[in-house]
């Protein structure tokens, strides 16, 4: 007996039947998402039974398995249980949170700091509850997704300028309403092209025209600066950045964010911010795992060493082998093949030959400027960097010789 006819799907699902670039891609083999993870080291993911060098994770300091944050992520879940099962507007706020929080706003230079659940959610909830609708807020058109749903949420106007172009942001400040307050939200490192932004420039226009400036140091933190500050500690400029927010998710090995500022604005946003009051807290273990990992960067800062150390060593190879990894300004290093499907052929050839990188394809860049992205940490040894660029010899000359042409003229 057959099975019966499933009903027709409503209207507002047409879009889920019409949309088939995700399954045209399962179907030739180079769909690069979702690979499931069986297990781990800092350095390396086993996937379906094959262990391969990893050079995706943002782990840019090797904290994921430190003994240390490990240690204090157990004792966190045997003193405060899984989950704190509340908001940190209501129950789900710990001492540790609090620990964290002073920690941090010490580490930033500023008066305070506010810790959300992801770095995400900090996002989202500084920027939808500071710019208002008689404010406008100025994007690089490269800012992170982040930042611009935090815009989307946002009563005020938004308004995008090129990316790096302080000329054209200089022209949209000077006509912004009079009486407008104004707010500059920028990528301290760019994700998909590993450059800075030109903090220096930026500080100028805020100070020309009273604008705000916030700076996302997802990518900066445990990177740049001294003692992994991020961007503002890198150019000399903590005081004249009004509020850095960076993830935990990446140097620092746990999820999480935070935002530092002013006492009064992180006050406001404590009180204001739905992605904040609306969500569970930071889990216990990620926050004392945050802590340690803390303890680690400052304690161990040859990690930060071997990890320019391995950018350094990486772009080199890369480059001896006709291949253009980029400024190698921080440990984002991306590889630009430019045409979509041979880029989706290379990374699969990577995928096969055990190396793990990011496909970087629309919308994320342009359809012409598709890329491998490449991310380095302080655990990555030698012989994986050598491994890695003999893998993109194979998959390079395979399926995109113009690339190694266009890198050596």
């Amino acid at each position: 007996m057959s099975a019966p006819a499933r009903p027709a799907l409503p209207g507002v699902f047409a879009k889920c039947l019409t949309d088939d670039r995700a399954r045209v891609a399962q179907a030739a083999g180079v769909y690069p998402y979702f690979a499931p993870i069986e297990e781990s080291t800092p350095s390396e993911a086993r996937i379906r039974g094959r262990w391969k060098v990893m050079l995706g994770s943002n782990n840019y300091l090797g904290l994921t398995h430190h003994p240390r944050v490990l240690e204090a992520c157990a004792a966190a879940l045997r003193r405060y249980g899984s989950g704190s099962t509340g908001s940190r507007f209501l129950n789900g706020t710990l001492d540790l949170h609090e620990t964290l929080e002073a920690r941090l706003a010490a580490f930033y230079r500023k008066e305070a700091a506010l810790v959300f659940t992801t770095g995400y959610q900090t996002s989202l909830g500084a920027i939808a509850s500071l710019v208002g609708r008689d404010d406008v807020l100025y994007l690089d058109k490269l800012d992170h997704a982040c930042i611009v749903d935090g815009a989307r949420l946002a009563h005020g106007e938004t308004v995008r300028y090129p990316h790096g172009d302080l000329a054209a942001l200089a022209r949209q400040l000077e006509r912004a309403p009079e009486g407008a307050g104004k707010m500059i939200a920028t990528d301290g490192v760019f994700s998909m092209e590993g450059t800075v932004a030109d903090l220096p420039g930026l500080v100028a226009l805020k100070r020309a025209h009273g604008a705000a400036l916030l700076v996302d140091d997802a990518h900066a933190l445990g990177v740049l600066g001294e003692d992994g500050a991020g961007t503002a500690r890198h150019f000399g400029l903590d005081d004249e950045v009004d509020l850095v927010m960076a993830t935990f998710s990446k140097s620092l090995a746990s999820v999480g964010g935070v935002l530092a500022g002013p006492e009064e604005v992180l006050h406001w946003v404590r009180h204001h911010a739905r992605a904040l009051i609306f969500t569970a807290s930071m889990p216990p273990a990620s926050v004392a795992g945050t802590l340690a990992a803390l303890d680690v960067m400052a304690e161990e800062p040859e990690r930060r060493a071997r990890l320019w150390e391995n950018t350094r060593l990486m772009a080199a190879r890369l480059r001896e082998i006709g291949l253009d990894p980029g400024p190698a300004a921080t440990p984002i290093l991306p590889v630009t093949v430019g045409d979509m499907h041979a880029t989706m052929r290379v990374w699969r050839a990577l995928f096969d030959d055990d190396v793990f990188v990011h496909l970087v394809v629309p919308p994320a860049v342009p359809a012409n400027s598709c890329r491998i992205r490449l991310s380095m940490t302080a655990e990555h040894t030698p012989a994986q960097i050598d491994r890695v660029a003999e893998a993109f010899v194979r998959a390079v000359r395979a399926h995109a010789p113009w690339a190694l042409a266009r890198a050596a003229s």
